[in-house]
């Protein structure tokens, strides 16, 4: 797997540090952070997403709280790149 390390919450203590890596090959990130507390999911799920999709969260997934400072470190869009499926279908539209 060919990761590149793209930045660390700076301030964040030393046993706790939201990092995020990019798998050069898929574009995917892979984000360390912290779990969402059982009332921040609660919040996610009664806001919901997009119409025909689940707000359960399956046993292979979980959400995240990302730090803003983390926002600096996530690549900017490329052309070309697929977006989100309400991302998508706006584009499309």
């Amino acid at each position: 797997m060919s990761l590149r390390f793209l930045g660390i919450d700076p301030d964040s203590p030393t046993d706790e540090s939201p990092t995020i890596w990019l798998h050069e090959e898929t574009g995917d990130l892979l984000i360390q952070s912290y779990r969402a507390t059982a009332a921040e999911v609660k919040d996610c799920k009664e806001v919901g997403s997009i119409p025909g999709h689940t707000t359960d969260v399956p046993d292979n997934e979980t959400v995240i709280r990302l730090p803003a400072a983390m926002l600096d470190y996530l690549p900017a869009r490329r052309e070309g790149d697929r977006g989100g499926e309400a991302e998508h279908a706006a584009s499309s539209a």
